[in-house]
């Protein structure tokens, strides 16, 4: 167990350092380190070049959340038990938690990185894709309302955990352990990689798109 958390960790790190928003920007001959805000994430190349290099960057960041998390799933056979199930998903965690390391922390980018909110995406499609589609939704609504899209990750980040602890109470969906901590953690995460957005949300001094006439 311990050998195969270890190897996918490695691996989801390994393709979490590859940064597409630098990757698409440099296509368009643009360094994105040093354009905007500076931070190498779908959000900022939108602001950069527009929708479709940053929805490009997007989708591209939540395929490989996927497929850090679902690398496990490919190369792993488990027993069909209780037991064998929970260390399957453990497994899977440290895949993304891997990716989610290499966004943020690239070692391609002297460990600088984007914030992993589409990468998380991507791995709790795999994951928790109930939660998330939920946290997907409230995002949308929330970007909506607000136009700023770091105080909708972050609904879409808390959401997880209190969507693990809701859902059992009204439906047949049930939540161990382990994932309802892992939805936590990546709340937690999620607040800690936007701390600077909390900064400017609580001085009103935040990015917003606004719609141009």
């Amino acid at each position: 167990m311990f050998a195969a958390i270890g190897i996918f960790a490695l691996l989801g790190y390994l393709l979490g350092s590859v940064n597409f928003a630098v990757l698409v920007a440099k296509k368009h001959g643009i360094d994105i380190l040093k354009e905007g805000s500076g931070n190498p994430g779908a959000t900022n190349v939108k602001r950069v070049l527009g929708k479709g290099p940053g929805n490009l960057v997007f989708a591209l960041d939540v395929l490989k959340g996927f497929v850090g998390a679902g690398l496990p799933y490919l190369f792993l056979r488990m027993e069909a038990t209780p037991t064998a199930a929970e260390i399957h998903f453990i497994i899977c965690v440290a895949g993304l938690v891997g990716t989610l390391l290499g966004h943020c922390f690239s070692c391609f980018l002297k460990f600088k990185g984007g914030k992993g909110v589409a990468s998380t995406i991507g791995g709790l499609l795999v994951l928790l894709p109930v939660p998330i589609l939920i946290g997907a939704t409230l995002w949308g609504i929330v970007f909506l309302l607000s136009r700023t899209v770091s105080l909708a990750s972050l609904v879409l980040g808390l959401s997880l955990p209190v969507s693990c602890w809701v859902l059992p109470l009204f439906t047949r969906l049930t939540f161990s352990p382990a994932e309802f901590w892992f939805a936590a953690a990546v709340a937690a995460f999620n607040v800690w990689t936007h701390r600077s957005n909390i900064g400017r949300l609580l001085s009103g001094t935040e990015n917003r798109f606004v719609k141009k006439a």
